[in-house]
């Protein structure tokens, strides 16, 4: 009975080398297991020494056998990790996309700021900005709570710019300036102030903030600047916060900034007319006349080596208008001149019919009656081919032909009594009110009336064209295809008995530049 109950001594042998056997084999399966994320691990070190050194398919192709290596393991966070990797080094935005859905966390809580930076990056590439901007969103906030102050800017510019993109001026701008905050608190001050720039420049654009917010930014971005340590990117910075404040009608705070941009800019001609060309604009406006006469001339001459005839047409009309209001009509007229020709080179109906009418009023005032109604009436005839001419304007210089030809009637026809001409003082009337400022400039960068701004952040696909910008009201939108030039009017010749409740905005015409 005894023998029946317990297991003879082959029993016990058998199950004793089943055991072995069984053991042995788990030994080799967490062998095989710690063998394959090993290679895991090395296949992903190799990937990102790969990226570093910019050898993108030999970081692809580590990537790739990490995440085949990791299917084996069945382990779902490994899995996740290397879809990740493979998706972020992917150079085709949907199949990188593809292999990032897989990287999604199966709970909540484990979801990462990378993943959703990256999930946007891809949705970006795609052209699905509005999808791309919620997972920058989702990505800012998880930065926030882990406290990554730095990458949460970094990562609410690029939000900022899918906005732009999409035309959202509002949204925009709150992206901005969330970065501009976000990067202060993480001490990466210059960063700051450039974001604190550009969300200044876009409350421009947008009716949804008032002008305490955009003058509080625009501060915040002044007081920031010191901090950047590249002069070019200052000068660009100081250039922009210039416009900003001009649209903002402090045009005492805007030539402060120029001022500052001056010494920045005198290394690059390009540049340095740019700034010139703004100076004097905002003299004009500030009825700082003789000074703004060298910026004007200085301005002239850099564009005209440089081979930007139009820049250097608006930088002459400017040059004209303070010489007219100094009384110095000859010269004034022989600039006016100048510009004529600067715009016929262009083709540049806008700019030509401008310098007409001031050529009109010039030798109007010189009391050349016979030249002064032959320009009006090419004023009229090149004002018919601009599209966005408004009857304002021709009415405007219908009423200055008809007092030239009246002038002439009265001095040619018998036993009329004359009309004396008044002997100009240099301020018997202001021709154009919004003269002063016609000709802001906005292409600090490069003097060619064409010409693209890439960003400064990687993955920007946003590109701006811009000619020749006046400054606009800030409720106005603006155009990347249409110079803000292209838009503005020039007022009644005459000076209206309530023109001391036009605007101060509604008298500037001199052309800024806008863009470093």
């Amino acid at each position: 009975m005894a023998s029946d109950s317990y297991p003879s001594h082959e029993d016990r042998k058998k199950k004793k080398k089943k055991k072995s056997d069984g053991d042995v084999k788990s030994n080799d399966k967490e062998a095989d297991v710690l063998k394959v994320q090993v290679d895991i691990d090395e296949l992903t070190a190799s990937g990102n020494i790969a990226l570093k050194q910019g050898d993108c398919e030999e970081a692809l192709s580590c990537f790739k056998k990490a995440f085949k290596a990791s299917i084996e393991l069945k382990e779902t966070r490994v899995q996740r990790a290397c879809a990740f990797n493979l998706g972020a080094a992917y150079g085709k935005a949907q199949k990188g996309l593809d292999f990032l859905k897989r990287a999604q966390p199966g709970e909540r809580g484990e979801r990462v700021a990378d993943l959703q930076f990256n999930l946007a990056v891809a949705h970006e590439t795609l052209g699905n900005h509005s999808r791309a901007a919620g997972h920058y969103l989702q990505a800012a906030q998880l930065y926030r709570s882990q406290g990554d102050g730095a990458s949460e800017g970094d990562t609410c510019m690029k939000m900022s710019h899918c906005h732009l993109l999409l035309q959202d001026w509002t949204q925009a701008a709150q992206s901005f300036q969330r970065a501009g905050e976000s990067y202060r608190v993480a001490g990466k001050l210059d960063s700051a102030a450039t974001a604190f720039k550009e969300a200044g420049s876009h409350m421009l654009q947008s009716d949804d903030f008032t002008m305490d917010d955009i003058i509080t930014v625009l501060t915040d971005c002044l007081e920031l600047s010191d901090n950047i340590k590249d002069p070019e990117m200052l000068g660009k910075v100081y250039n922009d916060l210039g416009l900003s404040f001009s649209q903002l009608k402090l045009f005492q705070e805007a030539a402060g900034c120029y001022e500052r941009a001056l010494p920045l800019a005198s290394t690059k001609p390009s540049r340095l007319a740019v700034v010139l060309q703004n100076l004097g604009a905002v003299h004009n406006t500030l009825s700082q006349y003789r000074q703004a006469l060298d910026y004007h001339r200085q301005a002239a001459s850099l564009h005209g080596s440089l081979g930007s005839r139009r820049a250097q047409g608006r930088c002459f009309s400017n040059l004209a208008f303070a010489l007219s209001q100094l009384g110095e009509h000859e010269e004034a007229a022989e600039n006016y001149l100048h510009a004529l020709q600067a715009f016929k080179d262009t083709d540049d109906y806008k700019g030509q019919w401008q310098a007409c009418e001031g050529l009109g009023e010039a030798r109007f005032k010189l009391r050349d009656l016979e030249r002064a109604t032959l320009y009006y009436k090419q004023a009229l005839g090149l004002l018919s081919k601009c599209k966005d001419s408004s009857s304002s304007v021709q009415e405007r210089l219908v009423n200055k032909l008809s007092e030239a030809l009246q002038h002439r009637l009265s001095l040619t026809t018998p036993g009329k009594p004359q009309r004396c001409l008044p002997k100009s003082k240099g301020r018997r009337r202001k021709p154009w009110g919004q003269m002063e400022n016609r000709n802001l400039n906005n292409t600090y960068e490069q003097p060619d009336p064409h010409y693209q701004t890439p960003s400064d952040h990687p993955g920007l696909t946003q590109q701006r064209e811009h000619l020749y910008e006046s400054i606009k009201p800030r409720t106005t939108q603006t155009n990347s295809e249409t110079p803000l030039s292209e838009s503005s009017e020039v007022p009644p010749t005459g000076v209206s008995d309530n023109e001391e409740t036009i605007p101060l905005l509604k008298k500037w015409k001199s052309q800024i530049c806008t863009v470093m």
